[in-house]
């Protein structure tokens, strides 16, 4: 029998933008409504875990521009690298961000019957999305969040940098994600933000996993049946749960099972990606380039618009992205020609 190939992680690095086109492939048909009753519902709400591809893929994508740049300037102080570090950050996310949340937010608050109760109300929802952190509003949620982890995780880098040892603290954040659910003074102060908490350990196990993938660590061949494991069975968990049990058990649950399946499923799919036809990595790199911009526009710009007509699941999915793929490419070249005119 021929041996399996050896497992690299600097697949992941390799296909990064092709999986971040699988992940928000998966997330748009997450978001396109499909009935309880049917086959797929357990299939399609699993889709969700597309967003924990995203702060995985983020956490690792951090930890490697960290790295790189504590490299080139090893003197510069941290206070200056930080500054230069978020600054890159930001301007890839909060003009397209701004723009979007503006179109958004400010006819919501002409409608008088919307997310924003006052002026000051729409501009913090505009410039930080605080009804996020305030009451779990969840219209563009992602963009809070990671935006979040942006600015804490430069501490964290510097902190497993100097001492590898807390590179275990995600498995903390686990046991804090149980806290938020089931201990009541935990819960009621920040259990509205659940969503928040319960994708927080994947981002730093990105953040952790990042240093196998900048030194192209390998493991032999036969792991492959223990990758496969890590991803069949928490989604066959995941399928059963969501078609049988949806609503009656708590979300962070199966927030729980995509850390093993994103972490797995990531390397699976890397190596996967490496044999497709090259047309397909170019499709779903193309998607990955614009990720951003589909996730602003694609539920709150196209898809209440096409929902209503009721033309069945599947068309309803094309429909959306045959709509959303070329506004998101033209948001993105709009942004990408005004951050060039900004200082670097």
């Amino acid at each position: 029998m021929k041996p399996l190939p050896a497992i690299n992680w600097n697949a992941i690095s390799r296909k990064r933008g092709e999986l971040m086109g699988f992940a928000m492939l998966i997330i748009v048909l997450f978001h396109v409504y499909l009935p309880r009753a049917d086959h797929f519902f357990g299939l399609r709400r699993t889709g969700n875990i597309g967003v924990d591809f995203f702060f995985f893929l983020s956490g690792m994508g951090l930890w490697y521009a960290w790295t790189k740049a504590r490299q080139r300037q090893p003197g510069l102080p941290f206070k200056r690298l930080y500054r230069k570090f978020i600054y890159r950050r930001l301007i890839r996310i909060y003009p397209a961000w701004l723009l979007m949340a503006s179109l958004y937010y400010v006819p919501d608050y002409l409608s008088h019957g919307g997310h924003s109760t006052s002026i000051v109300d729409l501009l913090g929802d505009i410039l930080v999305n605080w009804d996020f952190w305030l009451h779990d509003e969840l219209t563009f949620w992602y963009i809070p969040a990671i935006l979040f982890f942006y600015w804490v995780s430069p501490f964290y880098m510097e902190l497993i940098r100097r001492h590898p040892d807390y590179r275990w603290l995600p498995l903390l954040m686990v046991v804090w994600c149980v806290m938020v659910q089931w201990v009541t003074p935990v819960h009621q102060t920040v259990g509205h933000i659940e969503i928040f908490w319960s994708r927080m350990p994947i981002f730093f196990i990105g953040v952790n996993c990042g240093e196998w993938i900048r030194q192209e660590k390998t493991h032999d061949g036969s792991s492959w049946w223990l990758v496969l494991l890590f991803v069949l069975l928490p989604l066959a968990a995941s399928i059963h749960m969501e078609q049988m049990h949806h609503g009656r058990f708590p979300l962070f649950i199966g927030r729980m099972l995509y850390i093993p399946l994103t972490v797995a499923g990531c390397l699976l799919l890397a190596h996967l990606l490496e044999k497709t036809p090259r047309f397909i990595g170019r499709i779903l790199a193309f998607v990955g380039t614009i990720s951003l911009e589909v996730y602003l526009i694609h539920v709150h710009f196209v898809l209440r618009y096409i929902e209503p007509h009721h033309l069945g699941y599947w068309p309803t999915a094309l429909l959306c992205l045959l709509i959303t793929l070329p506004l998101a490419w033209l948001l993105h070249k709009t942004v990408d020609f005004i951050v060039k005119k900004l200082p670097q």
